[in-house]
């Protein structure tokens, strides 16, 4: 009845933050609109939608396996209020999303109506005025210019992201074409991550307070290294044989541990690689590390922050390897000259940023002797704290989590067998049992940075930098607490007046969330703090509807805890609160 209501008060509904004009660059023409029996529409809407927030959802931010659900209370925001049309479309995106059983069968249904001539085109035209709306910026890094301006006007940030991905099995396909498109596809993530870069870029040219020290600059940019080589077994055949030749630190880290400057040295040996490694594995490698090395030397040189997310950990001690190189480059801090002065102009620091997983049980140690290392390394350390996105999957890959866990055989949905992927050789899976050890852990970590920050503010360059990305309440009340007495942020305008966050924290500290979601915590963090710069980032992924559909079905399965555990249930709820206030008061 609300939704019919709703519907009424519309009239034509509209897309929001369509641009105005047409885009200056292009990734592909929109399909035109066809006619579709009813159960067909109905059928596209709810897989398609389901998928499209899957892999916007579990690109970057891994908010599976630990967040809890919003306050039913919250503060009446004073910022400009949603249109009817958002809410309803927020109301219907979020219907969908609590059904954990049509989650379920999404990927079957979308695969059978993309394989149908017209359903495809009818189905990805619902989807588009629907999910990909509610959690997309858009085509191109251009259609996202009018979101960056209006969320700059509400006081926030934004951490884009071109969110393509390789399609693995046609580059696992075996025939030379299906090879040289993984590769061609590679190459167009490769220049469309610089252009995304430069697209930053420009618009903090226009809106950052500080040009000269490149300071107060929150449009950053997000990579994921599977999308950018052709074969993602070249990631897991290299942690393989990182696992095996490393050397051990000390105190000993779990697995994944942890990275060790030596461990590229193979991409420029002359010998014959070493098995799993293929010497086309090498090759891939060798490239990843060159167009890696180009997209910093670009960030770096106009004032963008490159946040780099987190993979399965059967990947993750290969990207352990490229982050650790890229962080002793790009982050090195600038030496101080005989009159106590930089040797080098001032940048942005740092400018990379490591994504650290609170629910695998490395973190802790694993964080304290990153530290360490940059400080003793004479680089800054950035760091993306998050929970972590695959936690039943690592569970059922790990094959000591079988008897432990799960009857033998246990396969996540959608992920078939999943016993042969771990290369872990520790005898206890590599993440939490528990969603409350994760949550532990992640506010023991956050705490560790925090007080890192704090003795690092009376630096000229920053040496640390940190983004909480989450969608806990308790989590964000916690970090602004710590804030305000570890002397970070300061009460103005009496005891529940808001933080001001003064620029040198500001730039070392920041939070983030996902576009489309926790509205009401992201609005919450802006109204209770105070600073020069947006003090939140909302994470904003960018593609072609149709060039991301082949990937929805394994985005959805990977990522469906995050449209459990309650969190769609409460987006619903306060979507139908505002369009019941918006109709009758």
């Amino acid at each position: 009845m609300l939704l019919r209501l709703a519907c009424r008060r519309l009239g034509c509904p509209h897309t929001t933050w369509r641009h105005v004009f047409t885009p200056a660059r292009t990734l592909v023409t929109p399909p035109r609109p066809v006619v579709l029996p009813p159960r067909f529409f109905r059928a596209g809407l709810a897989a398609g939608g389901v998928l499209t927030a899957s892999l916007v959802l579990g690109n970057v931010w891994g908010t599976l396996h630990a967040d809890a659900p919003a306050r039913e209370a919250e503060k009446a925001s004073e910022r400009p209020q949603k249109s009817l049309s958002s809410l309803v479309r927020s109301y219907v995106v979020y219907s969908i999303c609590s059904v954990p059983t049509l989650v379920d069968w999404a990927p079957t249904i979308l695969a059978t109506l993309t394989a149908i001539p017209g359903v495809k085109q009818v189905t990805e035209a619902i989807v588009r005025v629907t999910f990909f709306n509610q959690f997309v910026g858009g085509d191109t890094a251009e259609d996202c210019i009018p979101l960056l301006e209006q969320l700059r006007v509400e006081g926030k940030g934004s951490l884009f992201a071109y969110s393509v991905e390789v399609d693995e099995a046609e580059a696992a396909g075996g025939s030379k074409e299906h090879a040289a498109a993984a590769k061609e596809n590679v190459r167009q993530t490769i220049q469309e991550t610089l252009h995304c870069i430069d697209v930053a870029a420009t618009f903090e040219d226009a809106h950052a307070s500080d040009a000269v020290t490149m300071r107060g600059r929150k449009t950053w940019v997000a990579i994921k290294l599977t999308a950018m080589v052709p074969r993602a077994e070249t990631l897991h055949h290299f942690s393989q044989y990182l696992i095996t030749t490393r050397p051990s630190s000390s105190p000993a880290i779990l697995f994944p541990g942890q990275p060790h400057p030596s461990d590229l040295e193979v991409l420029s040996s002359r010998e014959v690689p070493k098995a799993p490694l293929t010497q086309e594995d090498i090759t891939d490698l060798a490239q990843l590390r060159d167009d890696l090395r180009a997209i910093c030397k670009k960030a770096q040189e106009r004032g963008v922050r490159i946040i780099m997310d987190a993979e399965y950990t059967w990947y993750q001690p290969a990207v352990d390897a490229f982050l650790l190189s890229l962080q002793r480059e790009f982050n090195a801090l600038p030496r101080r000259s005989w009159f106590g002065k930089s040797s080098t102009a001032v940048t942005v620091q740092p400018v990379i940023y490591q994504t650290y997983q609170a629910y695998l049980r490395r973190t802790p140690e694993y964080l304290k002797q990153s530290i360490a290392a940059a400080r003793a390394g004479g680089y800054a350390l950035g760091a993306k704290l998050v929970r972590g996105a695959y936690h039943p999957h690592e569970l059922a890959a790990h094959a000591s989590s079988a008897s432990a866990s799960a009857p033998p055989g246990t396969s996540v949905e959608g992920f078939g067998d999943a016993s042969g992927l771990s290369i872990s050789p520790d005898p206890e899976p590599p993440v939490w049992l528990t969603k409350a050890d994760t949550d532990a852990c992640y506010n023991a970590c956050a705490a560790v940075l925090l007080d890192d920050v704090s003795k690092d503010v009376r630096r000229e360059v920053s040496s640390v930098g940190v983004l909480f990305g989450t969608h806990n309440w308790k989590s964000v009340d916690d970090i602004l607490e710590r804030m305000e007495k570890l002397g970070l942020a300061k009460r103005i305008g009496g005891v529940d007046g808001p933080l001001y966050v003064p620029d040198e924290v500001a730039e070392r500290i920041a939070l983030g969330q996902l576009y489309g979601m926790t509205d009401a915590l992201s609005d919450s963090i802006v109204e209770r703090t105070r600073s020069s710069s947006p003090f939140l980032l909302k994470y904003i992924p960018y593609g072609a509807l149709s060039e991301v559909m082949p990937y929805l079905s394994r985005r959805a399965i990977e990522n469906k805890s995050v449209l459990g555990n309650g969190a769609a249930i409460d987006e619903r709820k306060r979507a139908a609160e505002l369009i019941w206030k918006k109709l009758f008061g």
